[in-house]
């Protein structure tokens, strides 16, 4: 109870550890979601309108990859951007950047998964349409993800309630270093573990709030757009 209220007065007094770590995970998630978002929604709007050699086994790929254990990313990330890697001259592992990178690669398949639905669904409805248009492919992404925008976006804030919830891909590439790579989630598991109860309970409170607010603002998106459509 006691390490409940003095969570609560970390919260009210604005403390800045607390806060430092709140603005950096919410920085390193949206910008995962932008870099996901920019590579899934055309991934996605291409395999529903797009019929070429091997689509059906990205399709699986795509969803079986929705699974994808955080540690094994975090894990490949690594040995992609350690100094014996491949990308290791880039210099940007154990940095805010690496765990973007693992972030976004968590989240791409969701995101392209949701969009491949959405769009296969309103391909049944502008199909005669476009094509007694002679609407080209190009011209059927960019339409249809346009008209589906305000659906596609609940993809992106189930995108970013998965960034904003990891914890093993961010600690592996990240290195969980105060002031400078330690997210909510990895200080929620450091702190428990040291005993510090109050900071990791406040930044708990805050996360669960995040994700409350992520999922309230996914189902006013979708009546958003049901009415839209309506």
């Amino acid at each position: 109870m006691l390490d409940g209220l003095n969570a609560w007065q970390l919260i009210m007094s604005g403390d800045a550890t607390l806060f430092a770590i709140v603005k950096l995970s919410l920085a390193v998630s949206l910008s995962a979601v932008v870099l996901a978002a920019v590579i899934g929604l055309p991934l996605g709007a291409s395999l529903a309108l797009m019929r070429f050699p091997g689509r059906s086994a990205i399709v699986v790929l795509v969803n079986a990859f929705m699974g994808l254990p955080p540690v094994v990313v975090g894990l490949a990330v690594y040995l992609l951007l350690s100094r014996s890697g491949p990308l290791g001259n880039l210099g940007i592992l154990f940095t805010p950047t690496a765990m973007i990178v693992a972030q976004a690669i968590l989240i791409v398949p969701i995101i392209a998964a949701l969009t491949r639905q959405t769009i296969e669904d309103l391909w049944i409805e502008y199909r005669d349409e476009l094509s007694a248009m002679d609407v080209g492919p190009l011209g059927r992404i960019t339409t249809l993800l346009w008209d589906a925008r305000f659906s596609l976006l609940t993809a992106l804030l189930a995108g970013f309630g998965r960034a904003a919830a990891e914890v093993g891909a961010v600690m592996i590439v990240g290195g969980n270093m105060e002031g400078f790579t330690r997210t909510m989630t990895t200080a929620i598991a450091l702190e428990t573990s040291k005993g510090n109860l109050p900071l990791a309970l406040g930044l708990g409170m805050i996360l669960v709030v995040i994700v409350l607010a992520i999922n309230a603002a996914a189902w006013g998106a979708r009546v958003w757009s049901e009415r839209q459509v309506g």
